[in-house]
């Protein structure tokens, strides 16, 4: 193997390069942190237990889940998680009280054998409890404890304005680090899915976790009403041929070093998950919008992915859309109402919800719905009963919802 291919620096030998960056990284057990919203950590520990990544004692702790595994298993989440929004890779953990010390300690980090040569960094610190508690100043220090490490090791340590940068999560409580590594580049609720979006969309980890409480199966109609660009369609198209979630997009870890050593195991990894996939999937799966535009767009995104057989899209009102028209049997009924704050306003909001719930009562008789319904004084509105399950999401609280109409 060719030593610019990992990344190594002008004076270590490729060899022996490799050889610490498999001792250090691939041959170790590491410690990966599965972010995800608030109000779904059950839902993310159930896909890791699916996985086998996480026993049946695993437990959730607040916005994500602990878990232990080797390299290959952080790629694994990273595919195939619905509702995490990131994984880290956790790198160190050290006591600091000053920026001395913080310093020696970063330093102190192999950082060539995580990082590329002129590879940018990008930190996100929080810090509570702590004396070092301001966020720049620690940015600073650690990038300057990177720099010095790395020119020391013969690496270029300057960043290379081309170059895909790497995002890294310090966490500071009561004067202890943990350093980080992002895994996932890019939110995983970018799916790689949509070429094109309409305004407000749904997160497809958002969609996915309410698939999820409303226990959807394949092998029943699904109807998405409300479609905008299709997060709930798509979600469930890809649940149905079995195509994991990161399936269409790439991952941050591609870029570490250690991955060109691991690339058989992707490979191996990636061809077992596509020998899973369903080519023709028995699903009926409706969507439909009042909007052509964004009619449009799903049937543009569920095309470019090779969906669009799975989805029937139609530019319909869905107060004049019944499911006698649609000639299935009962299934499950899943919408996105307007929150009222990019689109529309708050009253027009809660005043579409309340027809909305009307029409869900006289007309869709023996249905499950699972609504986001965006606060909490609306839950009342809903005729039938439900569960709620409170989130947050972007600043907001959110309930999602799962009921069925009564027949």
């Amino acid at each position: 193997m060719k030593s610019e291919k990992i990344g190594i620096g002008p004076g270590q030998r490729a060899p022996a390069f490799e050889k610490r960056v498999k001792r250090r990284i691939v041959a170790r057990p590491m410690a990966f942190f599965a972010a995800t919203n608030p109000g779904l950590e059950e839902l993310c520990l159930a896909e890791l237990q699916a996985l086998s990544l996480v026993g049946p004692e695993g437990t959730a702790t607040e916005g994500g889940i602990l878990f232990n595994g080797r390299l290959h298993d952080g790629f694994l989440a990273n595919l195939c998680l619905g509702t995490a929004n990131r994984v880290l890779m956790r790198i160190s953990t050290f006591g600091a009280s000053n920026f001395h010390t913080l310093e020696k300690k970063m330093a102190a980090i192999p950082w060539e054998l995580y990082l590329r040569p002129g590879q940018p960094r990008r930190f996100d610190v929080a810090a509570h409890h702590s004396r070092l508690y301001h966020g720049t100043a620690v940015s600073d220090r650690c990038e300057r404890a990177i720099l010095d490490r790395l020119s020391n090791t013969g690496q270029d340590p300057e960043p290379q304005e081309s170059a895909v940068g790497q995002r890294i999560f310090i966490r500071v409580v009561d004067d202890q680090f943990t350093v980080s590594l992002d895994s996932s580049g890019e939110s995983l609720y970018r799916r790689g899915l949509k070429s094109r979006v309409t305004a407000a969309p749904l997160r497809e980890t958002v969609a996915a976790a309410l698939l999820s409480l409303a226990g959807y199966s394949p092998a029943e109609a699904l109807v998405d009403p409300l479609c905008g660009s299709g997060s709930f369609s798509l979600e469930a198209a890809m649940r149905a041929h079995n195509i994991p979630a990161g399936w269409f997009r790439e991952f941050a870890f591609f870029g570490w070093p250690a991955f060109a050593l691991t690339r058989r195991r992707w490979k191996h990894l990636k061809d077992t998950l596509a020998a899973r996939i369903v080519k023709t999937a028995p699903s009926a799966i409706f969507a439909t919008d009042i909007d052509p535009a964004a009619c449009k767009s799903l049937e543009e995104n569920a095309a470019a992915c090779g969906l669009l057989a799975t989805i029937a899209v139609a530019n319909r009102d869905f107060f004049e859309l019944s499911p006698r028209q649609l000639g299935v049997a009962p299934g499950l009924l899943v919408a996105n109402p307007p929150f009222g704050r990019r689109i529309g306003s708050r009253n027009q909001s809660d005043a579409f919800f309340k027809l909305l719930c009307n029409r869900l009562k006289t007309v869709w008789h023996g249905w499950r719905v699972a609504l986001v319904v965006p606060r909490k004084g609306l839950l009342k509105q809903i005729p039938f009963p439900i569960t709620a399950r409170e989130i947050r999401h972007g600043g907001l609280r959110l309930f999602l919802t799962t009921g069925r109409v009564a027949r």
